[in-house]
């Protein structure tokens, strides 16, 4: 089943670059995440009172909540970042170099949570990094 979650993150991910360019032009990048991320909360407070999920957040240890505000930061400045580089750059170049950030996590996973990557996904990991500096370079 994560397969197909995956997918579809990867479906609306490409959705929200094109919809992004389209939504930063004549507009600071700034204002166009800070707008995102409000539709984002709503959205994402909205599924947890309607699940009725909202008690399981008293049951968040203080380890939760350092690494999800941690997660929350990363999140924001890369959003930041992504919206900056649509703004000045071509759809078709900033999305798959920011998807760099798939081979990053892969290196980041070994390192701090011992993980261990087969020959399929260290090629995979490798032909991204091939992919990102050609687009670059």
């Amino acid at each position: 089943m994560w397969k197909w979650y995956a997918l579809l993150s990867a479906f609306f991910a490409a959705l929200t670059a094109i919809l992004a360019k389209l939504g930063v032009k004549n507009v600071n990048s700034n204002v166009a995440t800070a707008i995102r991320t409000l539709v984002i909360l709503f959205i994402t407070w909205g599924i947890v009172l309607a699940a009725g999920q909202l008690k399981q957040v008293k049951e968040l240890s203080k380890t939760n909540i350092l690494f999800l505000v941690l997660s929350g930061i990363a999140t924001g400045l890369s959003w930041l970042f992504y919206f900056k580089a649509l703004q000045t750059g071509d759809v078709s170049k900033v999305a798959p170099i920011d998807k760099l950030s798939v081979a990053i996590a892969m290196g980041l996973s070994v390192i701090f949570l011992h993980e261990q990557l087969d020959a399929k996904t260290i090629i995979g990991g490798l032909l991204i990094v091939a992919g990102t500096i050609i687009i670059i370079l």
